[in-house]
């Protein structure tokens, strides 16, 4: 076993932290000497796997040199064709799309492009708790009565009777989805989905809202066939590196030129619906995936989560000032009332859980009235909080509907998947990291059990808290405005790309509280250079009490750089996460 870095076997918050090996040390020395890049910078381009010789395409990943052919993907030819023979033909369009932030931005992709184009769509965006994820029956055969095309985005894969309903009242329907699918494909005129079982995952890594964009991509090369000018692709891109980061899609390959490239375009506020939310959310720095993330993805999120699930998708493609206003505004709102309705639910799952027990391969909790649009976010809550696989569940009448969110190496999509074919559940399906489902609550424990059992034998349930990986060493005085610069050109960062972390060693340290909750520290090393660093939620655990009665003793400290923006001025600092006595 590797040894601990600076034999911090068990940090305060029960961690072991693991730094460079030997063999990285010597590969990122070397790097630098070859290309005088900054040796923290090389440590984190070694962790990724990048040679010296790629440094320079991988810092500047572009869209044009990354992005695959749409046509290696299945059925995109007909799915492309068929899309523009609607608008050639000013055929009625129907975009059937889910409700959450991928789904909203796949719909404004297509909205806004065809708007360019002289032609227009219906949005419809199913109910949450009405309807549930997905084309159902009704819908779909009320949009066909009206509609030459459908097209379902983030959605549709495995919507077998609900697409046929469509298809047997005269509509063409296009599927663009990423979710996992199942042996038989429905009966859509062309099913575009990089999780489909007959492809070979190369593209797996992409959202919907990629999806969509490379059937853009091809609409506009078979009009540029025609003689014929498109929209503009690039000035897109703010809507799929929304999607990509909101749905935590790996940011690796042609992902991370989309993100990169399209935080490009988010910052020129060109966008009207994006720039009201930014606005209402005080976004006060050049946007970020953490904005992305974490600003403006809830607030997105919150109209399908207890609201009116077609907010967010209309403030992605309205042009309309006071309608985005209005919009962003409202969205504003329902994202505090989720917030509030989601530490309700968190607050009782938590303890659920802790009592059934936070060891086992699945962490789950289920109650009687837990509103579904907040489930998924506390599952994600459970599986940060046990590093478990963990699914929490929302009962109501008899049923129970509820999400998953899983650990790097389970793949629970596809456990998810096989319980539905097993008929365990009513219903279910998903990606990797996450899943949703619908079963009955007289068998929400055998499912649950069945559930348990598959994701044990992926290896869920033998990890205690996860390790903490650290790119490297550093001193207060080498963490400057100037390295923080060149370690953002190695991001974006986010799922399976995290921004790189370094630990500062015997650092003396005064703190103090802030608010409620979180923690302000200043440390040096004693050599006259001193950093500041915060740590959010410091006191929900044992963190921020160890280092507020730290008194002299000396500690190492962990966490990630970047640059704090306050009155005019910006500082570094360090985002705290993880601290041991020294």
């Amino acid at each position: 076993m590797q040894r601990a870095f600076l034999n911090v076997e068990t940090s305060l918050t029960g961690r072991r932290w693991i730094g460079p090996t030997a063999d990285e040390d010597r590969l990122a020395e070397a790097m630098a000497q070859v290309t005088r890049l900054p040796l923290a910078l090389c440590h984190t381009l070694v962790k990724r796997g990048v040679a010296p010789e790629d440094c320079a395409a991988y810092l500047d990943p572009l869209v044009r040199d990354l992005l695959p052919d749409p046509l290696s993907l299945r059925d995109m030819g007909p799915a492309a064709a068929r899309f523009l023979r609607a608008l050639k033909g000013r055929e009625r369009i129907a975009v059937f799309a889910d409700y959450d932030v991928d789904g909203g931005s796949s719909a404004a992709l297509l909205m806004v492009w065809l708007r360019a184009m002289g032609h227009g769509a219906t949005l419809y965006i199913p109910d949450r708790i009405d309807e549930g994820y997905g084309p159902n029956v009704p819908a779909m055969a009320t949009l066909a009565e009206g509609h030459r095309l459908i097209v379902c985005v983030d959605c549709g894969t495995l919507s077998h009777e609900p697409i046929a309903a469509a298809v047997a009242k005269g509509a063409d329907v296009v599927v663009l989805d990423h979710h996992l699918g199942g042996e038989v494909l429905p009966p859509a005129l062309a099913v575009v989905n990089p999780n489909r079982q007959d492809e070979d995952g190369t593209l797996g890594h992409l959202c919907a809202a990629a999806v969509v964009f490379l059937m853009l991509v091809e609409a506009n090369r078979q009009l540029r066939a025609e003689g014929v000018q498109g929209p503009n692709l690039i000035d897109l891109l703010d809507l799929v590196a929304l999607a990509t980061v909101a749905d935590v899609a790996p940011l690796i390959g042609v992902n991370r030129a989309l993100v990169r490239q399209g935080l490009r375009v988010m910052a020129r506020r060109e966008r009207v619906g994006l720039r009201a939310l930014a606005d209402i959310a005080r976004m006060d720095a050049a946007p970020n995936t953490y904005a992305l993330g974490f600003l403006l993805g809830p607030r997105v999120n919150a109209g399908g989560r207890i609201g009116a699930a077609d907010l967010g998708a209309r403030l992605l493609f309205t042009e309309d000032e006071a309608e985005a206003q209005a919009l962003a505004a409202r969205l504003d709102e329902l994202n505090t009332e989720r917030r509030e309705i989601e530490m309700r639910v968190r607050d009782a799952a938590l303890a659920q859980a802790e009592a059934r027990g936070l060891d086992a391969p699945l962490v789950w909790a289920a109650g009687e009235g837990w509103h579904p649009g907040v489930v998924g976010i506390v599952a994600s809550r459970l599986k940060e909080a046990t590093n478990r696989p963990a699914v929490v569940i929302g009962l109501d009448g008899g049923v129970g509907k509820g999400s998953g969110r899983s650990i790097s190496g389970v793949d629970l999509g596809a456990s998810v998947h096989r319980l539905a074919a097993e008929g365990l559940l009513i219903k279910g399906g998903g990606h990797r990291m996450a899943a949703g489902l619908t079963v009955a609550e007289d068998r929400l424990e055998e499912a649950m059990a069945r559930l348990s059992d598959l994701l044990a034998r992926q290896g869920a349930g033998t990890a205690g808290p996860a390790d903490l990986r650290l790119d490297g060493l550093l001193m207060p005085g080498a963490a400057d405005r100037d390295l923080v610069d060149r370690l953002e050109e190695a991001g974006p960062f986010g799922a399976a790309s995290p921004a790189p972390r370094f630990a500062f060693a015997g650092m003396a340290v005064s703190a103090r509280r802030i608010g409620e909750n979180h923690l302000r520290v200043t440390f040096g090393d004693g050599s006259g250079v001193k950093l500041d660093g915060v740590a959010f939620g410091a006191f929900d655990g044992p963190l921020g009490p160890a280092l507020l009665e730290g008194g002299h003793q000396r500690f190492h400290l962990a966490g990630r750089l970047e640059l704090n923006q306050w009155n005019g001025k910006t500082k570094v600092q360090l985002r705290l996460e993880d601290a041991a006595r020294a």
